[in-house]
């Protein structure tokens, strides 16, 4: 098969198009290009872009310049979510969806479930939302859960065009909706009820890169998904550097290496101007973040966890200044390092609880200070100006200089939540800022590699790849693909040999 063929099955009356489309080769660029032309074709209505991730609709919408307004691009979850909004009272929802779907540990999956539903229940949600959107083009559809599956085919079966492009071998997410009316939808299964399938097998991601690092991408991908290993042994392309290396660390997660493998790993890190980190868990990214001495920052991409839990520990709070400075704590903890429980934190906790009514001086005085600012305003607004404060003496006072801010763009947006009226409004309006702001990660960037989904870089360092962190399972190989297909030019893989994972050979 080729692009031209791609290319004419979308174009096609066809009303479902599958397309498998392996990372780098070209799914975004076709995908754009069709959402581009059927915009200026479509006598009614414009189509929609369906991704996963935010980083997903900034190359949407950079792949679509000059026809945005006639083209929408969203997450499927803000999509379900609007649907959810507009049904909210069929659905036993309050009209607040976005913080009801924040209170709940699977508040998108339940939601998902919820709309699946009410949507197979009454087909005229569906016949309307096609009209609207007469083509609806899937990106990166193999993380669609069994619900969010379910309601793009409602699209299809009241009329609307569907293209959907998936790759079987980037199935990153796991799918939460525990209470789905289907069951998971099957990849094999949907491929026999297209009326055409097309796959996409030319590496355009490496054509101005390394196109030997492309074609031993793709050969890796051949490999993890016929679940054999990747041959480390084998002849490789200069462009991809293999380092053998221990963690020396203690503690779960972290990771510290000395002698010559640091020294190998900084040389590669050093050399690149542009350079994307890679690791699986939030906690070993934090970790590399103190490793490389927080000269590289940290990818945060579109999720805020952390801010969202402040936010709902400040609803719960108001009025409670030793409520509000526990939150803090963990706050700054989630987002940093520094302002420990022994340092500040108990100290802190303790004088907000008590109203700060003895005399302090020193390091216990300025503690205070801060905790005052909670007892003034025990509110959202009161927390933003703690934080400013405490941002200002990183910077002016040698007691708070070892206090570090890894997820900056995190711990300025609770800073802007004072500037609304609650708290919830603030996170609302920065979530909605956000998403239609399409942020891009820094040139050189530590990150997961969920965070990194759709994101390509010319220097990829992956690390650690240990039994741990990639162990023999279908989700690890995805994700260790997922990682290598980041990189145009250049990747450097650092494995384990005391610990090795068994989705390479490397003896």
């Amino acid at each position: 098969m080729s692009d031209d063929s791609v290319r004419t099955a979308l174009r096609s009356s066809a009303r479902l198009v599958i397309v498998e489309a392996p990372a780098g080769c070209g799914k975004t660029f076709q995908g754009a290009a069709y959402a581009r032309e059927t915009a200026e074709e479509l006598p009614t209505g414009r189509p929609l872009v369906l991704t996963h991730t935010h980083a997903a609709c900034s190359v949407f919408s950079s792949g679509t310049k000059g026809c945005s307004r006639r083209v929408e691009i969203r997450t499927i979850d803000s999509v379900i979510g609007s649907i959810a909004t507009a049904y909210h009272a069929g659905l036993g929802l309050p009209a607040d969806v976005a913080t009801w779907i924040r209170s709940r540990e699977d508040g998108y999956a339940e939601v998902a479930t919820k709309v699946a539903r009410i949507v197979e229940r009454y087909p005229m949600i569906a016949s309307s939302l096609a009209r609207r959107y007469p083509v609806v083009i899937c990106d990166e559809h193999q993380d669609s859960s069994a619900d969010q599956h379910a309601i793009v085919m409602s699209l299809l079966a009241q009329g609307a065009r569907v293209r959907i492009f998936a790759d079987p071998m980037q199935r990153i997410f796991r799918d939460k909706g525990a209470g789905s009316i289907v069951r998971p939808w099957d990849w094999e299964a949907l491929k026999s009820q297209a009326h055409s399938f097309e796959e996409l097998d030319v590496p355009h991601r490496w054509s101005k890169g390394c196109s030997e690092l492309g074609a031993w991408t793709l050969m890796a991908r051949a490999s993890l998904k016929a679940g054999g290993k990747i041959n480390l042994q084998a002849p490789r392309p200069p462009s991809v550097v293999v380092l053998e290396a221990e963690n020396l660390a203690q503690r779960s997660l972290d990771y510290r290496l000395s002698g010559v493998p640091r020294k190998g790993v900084d040389s590669f890190e050093k050399s690149e101007s542009s350079i994307l980190i890679l690791t699986r868990h939030n906690k070993t990214a934090r970790s590399l973040r103190s490793f490389f001495y927080r000269r590289i920052l940290l990818w945060e991409g579109h999720t805020r966890s952390a801010l969202e839990q402040l936010v709902d520990a400040i609803n719960c709070g108001v009025g409670k200044p030793g409520e509000l400075a526990a939150a803090v704590t963990s706050f700054l903890a989630e987002v940093g390092k520094g302002f420990s429980p022994s340092g500040f934190g108990n100290v802190f906790e303790q004088e907000a609880q008590d109203g700060c009514r003895k005399a302090r001086k020193g390091k216990a005085a300025t503690i205070q200070d801060l905790a005052r600012l909670l007892v003034m305003e025990p509110n959202h607004r009161g927390v933003a100006k703690l934080l400013r404060r405490l941002s200002e003496l990183r910077t002016t006072d040698g007691a708070f200089s070892e206090i570090h801010i890894d997820c900056h763009k995190e711990f300025w947006e609770a800073i802007r939540l004072g500037q609304f009226d609650t708290a919830d409004t603030g996170l609302a309006e920065i979530t909605h800022h956000r998403s239609y702001s399409h942020p891009e990660p820094p040139p050189r960037a530590i990150s997961t590699v969920h965070k990194a989904k759709g994101l390509e870089c010319g220097a990829v360092i992956v690390m650690p790849c240990d039994g741990k962190t990639f162990p023999d399972k279908p989700d690890a190989r995805c994700l260790l693909y997922v990682a290598l297909s980041r990189a145009t030019s250049r990747l450097l893989m650092v494995v384990s040999r005391t610990n090795p994972s068994p989705l390479f050979t490397i003896l």
